[in-house]
């Protein structure tokens, strides 16, 4: 058998596996970047991407009910062809795909590119389209695939995968979702407001990963009143007739689709890990070093949605770069990982930042926060529902965490984030400028509430510098 020898072996092309690559490409080693399946990320071709075209889609026509405030006529007579705007998801869709492939996997010559399913035949070895590589190092950057319960297959043809939604042409008049996390969350409610009945479960008490018993409350109560969630109880499907009927504990609704929105399986069954020579945790995935990805003391690395810890892209960027670096160097380098950050882009948007709900120490956190009824930017938006909650050490006011349900999440998120990166404080960050009238104005309202628990206070006037 044909036997090629590289430096180092990518299994693998979504963004870990590409970021990775960037690393190795550089170092002058010789690499091979090996894939199966389809080709053009996670993240554009059946996630990120498509997912907010259609939230977009969905967003503009629901706005129509607020047209009438502004005295707009005829909003009411507005349609939408949905076919139509599944066929513009499925163009950009398409455009952010090609321009991946466009600017990674197509430019790459043959003898580097090899399209196929490759498998471990011995530690340092790997078998593909009948072809060994036998490469020095390696990166398992293989990403994850939709879970469906065995018991769903009989009626697989009525189960919606979070992959397959963005295929559609047609939309179901009914629709159960099983599974509120941060996917199953935002396309529902997109799908929602597109015209489809849409009814929610899931098995925690929780929707879009939120922790904090308030923003929970305030974020159920809001998305409640658009369409039902039935929580707390796991979700059982049988056939009746044409349709599926979904229960979940006293809960029972009839629908013609069901999209699971169960979480993702790490796509290491065809690797053939038992000879891989590496350790393996009770769930599968190789035992790693968050801060190197170097499976054990081995020459595997593993990166991205693989690894089944924060499956996001700027995640599995990082951990492509830090397994490739180290893939193609001798020496192992640790490298510090980014301030947690979460956002599900439903209407509000969902967010969190830093250290969670469950993490904190109730004896040295202090907390504030602020509801939105009354902010005057969310006010003239027509958006002023939600919470925001924002945590520090209430010794040194150092920011620690926050947790919100609001209009413009995704901005103050950031905003958030960046801020404990640099390890202010709450009175470092009132005395940043807060324009008038901006969302902004209730991160302001938010932190001056932290302030008043914290011990440690600013010199002079709190929102002042002193010379």
């Amino acid at each position: 058998m044909e036997e090629k020898q590289v430096d180092v072996a990518i299994i693998g092309s979504g963004s870990a596996g590409l970021y990775a690559l960037g690393q190795v490409s550089k170092s002058g080693k010789r690499f091979v970047l090996i894939n199966g399946g389809e080709t053009g990320t996670t993240c554009a071709r059946v996630g990120c991407m498509p997912s907010k075209a259609l939230i977009q889609v969905a967003d503009d026509f629901h706005r129509r009910g607020i047209l009438g405030r502004y005295g707009v006529e005829g909003h009411d007579e507005l349609e939408l062809d949905t076919g139509e705007s599944m066929e513009h998801v499925r163009d950009l869709r398409d455009t952010f795909v090609e321009r991946v492939r466009g600017n990674s996997t197509d430019r790459m010559p043959e003898e580097r590119f090899i399209e196929g399913f490759a498998r471990f035949v011995a530690p340092h070895t790997l078998e593909v389209n009948g072809q060994r590589i036998r490469a020095e190092k390696i990166v398992i950057a293989t990403g994850t695939r939709p879970l469906i319960p065995k018991a769903w297959e009989a009626f697989r043809d009525r189960i919606i995968t979070t992959d397959e939604v963005f295929e559609l042409e047609h939309l179901p008049k009914s629709l159960a979702v099983v599974g509120l996390g941060a996917i199953g969350l935002e396309l529902g409610q997109a799908l929602h407001r597109l015209g489809v009945e849409v009814t929610g479960f899931d098995l925690a008490d929780t929707i879009g990963g939120l922790q904090d018993p308030e923003v929970i409350r305030a974020a159920v109560e809001f998305i409640g009143k658009e369409f039902p969630l039935h929580l707390g109880a796991g979700a059982e499907i049988v056939e009746e007739g044409d349709q599926l009927r979904v229960t979940a504990g006293e809960q029972s609704v009839l629908a013609d689709r069901v999209l699971a929105s169960l979480g993702r399986i790490p796509n290491l069954d065809q690797l053939a890990l038992e000879n891989a020579g590496i350790a393996l945790g009770d769930n599968g995935i190789p035992v790693f070093d968050r801060h190197t990805m170097q499976a054990g003391d081995s020459h595997i690395f593993i990166a991205g949605d693989v690894t089944g810890e924060r499956a996001l892209l700027h995640e599995a960027g990082d951990e492509g770069r830090i397994a490739g670096r180290n893939a193609s160097h001798e020496d192992i380098s640790a490298f510090r990982r980014k301030v947690p950050l979460g956002i599900t882009f439903c209407d509000p948007n969902i967010c969190f930042v830093g250290r969670r709900w469950p993490e904190l120490d109730p004896e040295t956190t202090a907390v504030g926060q602020v509801k939105f009824a009354p902010v005057g930017r969310a006010m003239i938006m027509g958006k002023n529902k939600g919470i925001l909650r924002v945590y520090a050490d209430k010794k040194t006011g150092r920011l620690l965490g926050s947790e919100m349900a609001c209009v413009k999440g995704e901005n103050l998120a950031h905003l958030l984030n960046w801020s404990i990166t640099q390890g202010l404080t709450v009175g470092d960050l009132l005395r940043m400028p807060f324009y008038h009238p901006v969302i902004e104005e209730a991160l302001q309202a938010a932190l001056y509430d932290l302030y008043a628990n914290v011990e440690t206070q600013n010199d002079g006037i709190t929102e002042l510098y002193p010379l």
